[in-house]
């Protein structure tokens, strides 16, 4: 069974009680923070440790009705992605995933 995340009631009860902050001051600064993060997320918003918000042009292109398998047009977009911070991928994975070996080639001997 999968654990629950946590609610923000919960992350601004435990950052309060780690930083010793009242919890009307925590949930301010999580509040300005989402703030920031929407305003400049058109440039890119980093945030150190986890990752950044960044903005993607995506092409127009064909796709398909799953339900009756016609073509459809999608038209270009923005939209927004989060690209996580590779020392947070390394914190939660554990550590890089292996790499696939490259096939040896054969050496050639000179004669």
């Amino acid at each position: 069974m999968a654990a629950k995340s946590l609610t923000q009631s919960q992350i601004i009860a435990k950052l309060a009680e780690d930083a010793t902050l009242p919890k009307k001051q925590v949930k301010s600064l999580l509040d300005n923070l989402a703030a920031m993060a929407y305003k400049e997320a058109k440039n890119g918003f980093s945030l150190p440790g986890l990752g950044k918000l960044v903005l993607v042009q995506r092409k127009a292109r064909v796709g398909r009705n799953p339900a009756t398998g016609e073509q459809i047009k999608i038209p270009a977009k923005k939209v927004l992605k989060f690209r996580v911070s590779k020392a947070a991928k390394d914190a939660v994975v554990g550590g890089a995933a292996p790499a696939k070996a490259a096939p040896a080639k054969a050496a050639k001997k000179k004669k």
